[in-house]
Protein backbone atom coordinates (compact mmCIF):
# COMPACT_ATOMS: atom_id res chain seq x y z
CA UNK A 1 0.00 0.00 0.00
CA UNK A 2 1.33 3.65 -1.22
CA UNK A 3 -0.13 7.31 -0.09
CA UNK A 4 -2.52 7.51 -2.53
CA UNK A 5 -6.21 8.18 -1.06
CA UNK A 6 -8.51 4.70 -1.07
CA UNK A 7 -6.94 3.04 1.88
CA UNK A 8 -10.42 1.31 2.06
CA UNK A 9 -9.06 -0.09 -1.48
CA UNK A 10 -6.23 -1.95 0.20
CA UNK A 11 -7.41 -2.95 3.62
CA UNK A 12 -10.66 -4.94 2.26
CA UNK A 13 -7.71 -6.40 -0.57
CA UNK A 14 -5.84 -7.54 2.56
CA UNK A 15 -9.36 -8.65 4.59
CA UNK A 16 -10.53 -10.92 1.24
CA UNK A 17 -6.95 -12.45 1.26
CA UNK A 18 -6.19 -13.11 4.91
CA UNK A 19 -9.93 -14.40 5.02
CA UNK A 20 -9.36 -16.59 2.44
CA UNK A 21 -6.71 -18.28 3.59
CA UNK A 22 -4.03 -16.84 1.25
CA UNK A 23 -0.33 -16.10 2.86
CA UNK A 24 0.11 -12.60 2.21
CA UNK A 25 3.27 -10.21 2.20
CA UNK A 26 2.13 -6.82 3.35
CA UNK A 27 4.24 -3.54 2.66
CA UNK A 28 3.24 -0.02 3.93
CA UNK A 29 5.10 3.06 3.03
CA UNK A 30 5.05 5.90 5.35
CA UNK A 31 2.30 7.64 3.87
CA UNK A 32 0.12 4.90 3.32
CA UNK A 33 -0.11 4.72 7.12
CA UNK A 34 -1.07 8.47 7.17
CA UNK A 35 -3.32 8.10 5.06
CA UNK A 36 -5.29 4.77 6.07
CA UNK A 37 -5.26 6.84 9.86
CA UNK A 38 -6.61 9.55 8.23
CA UNK A 39 -9.09 8.01 6.01
CA UNK A 40 -10.47 5.17 8.06
CA UNK A 41 -11.24 3.97 11.92
CA UNK A 42 -8.27 2.25 11.78
CA UNK A 43 -5.06 3.83 14.01
CA UNK A 44 -2.31 1.76 13.04
CA UNK A 45 1.25 1.26 14.97
CA UNK A 46 4.48 2.57 13.68
CA UNK A 47 6.59 -1.15 13.42
CA UNK A 48 5.88 -3.69 10.67
CA UNK A 49 5.73 -6.60 13.68
CA UNK A 50 3.19 -4.52 15.63
CA UNK A 51 1.18 -3.60 12.14
CA UNK A 52 1.23 -7.42 11.54
CA UNK A 53 -0.25 -8.22 14.81
CA UNK A 54 -2.89 -5.67 14.52
CA UNK A 55 -3.88 -6.93 10.96
CA UNK A 56 -3.64 -10.59 12.28
CA UNK A 57 -5.84 -10.18 14.95
CA UNK A 58 -8.45 -8.20 12.94
CA UNK A 59 -9.29 -10.54 10.42
CA UNK A 60 -8.08 -14.03 12.36
CA UNK A 61 -5.50 -14.48 10.28
CA UNK A 62 -3.65 -17.56 10.87
CA UNK A 63 0.18 -17.81 12.63
CA UNK A 64 2.57 -16.80 10.14
CA UNK A 65 -0.38 -15.93 7.77
CA UNK A 66 0.41 -12.33 6.84
CA UNK A 67 4.18 -11.00 7.23
CA UNK A 68 4.18 -6.97 7.32
CA UNK A 69 7.71 -5.93 6.31
CA UNK A 70 9.79 -2.91 7.18
CA UNK A 71 10.37 -0.17 4.04
CA UNK A 72 13.69 -1.15 3.50
CA UNK A 73 13.99 -4.62 4.61
CA UNK A 74 16.15 -6.09 2.09
CA UNK A 75 16.55 -9.32 3.29
CA UNK A 76 12.42 -9.80 2.93
CA UNK A 77 12.06 -12.59 0.46
CA UNK A 78 10.22 -10.83 -1.80
CA UNK A 79 13.27 -8.68 -2.28
CA UNK A 80 14.89 -11.74 -4.04
CA UNK A 81 13.72 -13.97 -7.32
CA UNK A 82 14.71 -16.75 -5.66
CA UNK A 83 11.84 -16.47 -3.44
CA UNK A 84 9.25 -14.14 -5.57
CA UNK A 85 5.90 -14.05 -4.83
CA UNK A 86 3.21 -15.40 -6.86
CA UNK A 87 1.68 -11.95 -7.89
CA UNK A 88 2.61 -8.86 -6.76
CA UNK A 89 -0.76 -5.77 -6.13
CA UNK A 90 0.24 -2.09 -5.26
CA UNK A 91 -3.26 -0.70 -3.90
CA UNK A 92 -3.43 1.93 -4.19
CA UNK A 93 -0.79 3.08 -6.19
CA UNK A 94 0.56 6.42 -6.33
CA UNK A 95 1.52 8.03 -9.65
CA UNK A 96 5.11 8.62 -8.11
CA UNK A 97 5.30 4.83 -7.30
CA UNK A 98 4.50 4.02 -10.41
CA UNK A 99 6.71 6.66 -12.46
CA UNK A 100 9.48 4.59 -9.51
CA UNK A 101 8.26 1.04 -10.89
CA UNK A 102 8.17 1.88 -14.56
CA UNK A 103 11.61 3.04 -14.56
CA UNK A 104 12.99 0.61 -12.23
CA UNK A 105 14.42 2.95 -9.26
CA UNK A 106 14.02 0.31 -6.50
CA UNK A 107 14.73 2.87 -3.95
CA UNK A 108 11.88 0.84 -1.54
CA UNK A 109 11.25 -2.33 -1.05
CA UNK A 110 7.87 -1.98 -2.07
CA UNK A 111 9.46 -0.83 -5.64
CA UNK A 112 12.32 -3.38 -5.43
CA UNK A 113 9.28 -5.76 -4.76
CA UNK A 114 7.30 -4.81 -7.98
CA UNK A 115 10.52 -5.06 -9.87
CA UNK A 116 11.28 -8.54 -9.36
CA UNK A 117 7.47 -9.02 -9.75
CA UNK A 118 8.59 -7.65 -13.63
CA UNK A 119 11.98 -9.52 -14.20
CA UNK A 120 10.69 -12.69 -12.69
CA UNK A 121 7.77 -12.34 -15.05
CA UNK A 122 5.23 -13.30 -12.48
CA UNK A 123 1.26 -11.20 -12.20
CA UNK A 124 1.80 -7.26 -10.95
CA UNK A 125 -1.15 -5.52 -10.84
CA UNK A 126 -0.96 -1.25 -9.96
CA UNK A 127 -4.70 -0.05 -8.59
CA UNK A 128 -3.72 3.40 -9.52
CA UNK A 129 -5.12 6.16 -7.64
CA UNK A 130 -5.25 9.44 -8.81
CA UNK A 131 -7.21 12.33 -11.13
CA UNK A 132 -6.96 13.85 -13.68
CA UNK A 133 -3.65 11.60 -15.04
CA UNK A 134 -0.92 13.76 -16.81
CA UNK A 135 1.13 12.68 -19.87
CA UNK A 136 3.46 11.32 -17.52
CA UNK A 137 1.20 9.22 -15.99
CA UNK A 138 -0.52 8.35 -19.17
CA UNK A 139 3.08 7.30 -20.65
CA UNK A 140 4.69 5.27 -17.82
CA UNK A 141 1.25 3.70 -17.28
CA UNK A 142 1.10 2.60 -21.20
CA UNK A 143 5.14 1.77 -20.92
CA UNK A 144 3.97 -0.85 -17.81
CA UNK A 145 1.04 -2.41 -20.06
CA UNK A 146 3.44 -3.32 -22.81
CA UNK A 147 5.93 -5.40 -20.12
CA UNK A 148 2.27 -7.15 -19.09
CA UNK A 149 1.60 -4.85 -15.81
CA UNK A 150 -1.84 -4.91 -15.33
CA UNK A 151 -2.99 -1.13 -14.80
CA UNK A 152 -6.59 -0.58 -12.87
CA UNK A 153 -7.06 2.50 -11.59
CA UNK A 154 -9.34 2.64 -8.97
CA UNK A 155 -12.52 3.65 -11.17
CA UNK A 156 -15.48 2.00 -9.78
CA UNK A 157 -19.03 0.56 -11.53
CA UNK A 158 -22.52 1.62 -11.20
CA UNK A 159 -24.04 -0.51 -12.93
CA UNK A 160 -24.97 -3.40 -9.87
CA UNK A 161 -25.97 0.22 -8.67
CA UNK A 162 -24.20 0.50 -5.50
CA UNK A 163 -25.83 1.41 -2.55
CA UNK A 164 -22.83 2.56 -0.13
CA UNK A 165 -19.29 3.05 0.11
CA UNK A 166 -18.31 -0.29 0.36
CA UNK A 167 -20.18 -1.77 -1.84
CA UNK A 168 -18.00 0.80 -4.00
CA UNK A 169 -14.88 -0.38 -2.53
CA UNK A 170 -16.02 -3.95 -2.72
CA UNK A 171 -16.57 -3.47 -6.63
CA UNK A 172 -12.68 -2.62 -7.40
CA UNK A 173 -11.43 -5.86 -5.05
CA UNK A 174 -13.62 -7.83 -6.98
CA UNK A 175 -11.58 -6.64 -10.30
CA UNK A 176 -8.13 -7.28 -8.58
CA UNK A 177 -9.39 -10.73 -7.25
CA UNK A 178 -10.69 -11.65 -10.57
CA UNK A 179 -7.32 -10.45 -12.36
CA UNK A 180 -5.74 -12.57 -9.51
CA UNK A 181 -7.45 -15.78 -10.45
CA UNK A 182 -8.56 -16.30 -7.25
CA UNK A 183 -12.78 -16.58 -6.74
CA UNK A 184 -15.05 -14.35 -4.12
CA UNK A 185 -18.44 -13.72 -3.78
CA UNK A 186 -18.18 -9.68 -3.72
CA UNK A 187 -20.33 -8.80 -6.35
CA UNK A 188 -22.50 -10.40 -9.04
CA UNK A 189 -21.02 -10.96 -12.38
CA UNK A 190 -22.32 -8.91 -15.23
CA UNK A 191 -25.55 -10.16 -16.19
CA UNK A 192 -26.42 -12.25 -13.15
CA UNK A 193 -29.08 -10.88 -11.34
CA UNK A 194 -28.39 -8.74 -8.43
Amino acid sequence: MTGASGAQYGLRLLECLLRAGHRVYLLLSRPAQIVVNMETEHRLPGRASEIQAYFTQLYAAQPDQLQVFEREQWTAPIASGSAVADATVVCPCTTGTLSAIACGSSRNLIERAADVTLKERKKLILVVRETPFSEIHLENMLKLARMGVIIMPANPGFYNRPQSVEQLVDFMVARVLDHLGLAHELMPRWGEPT
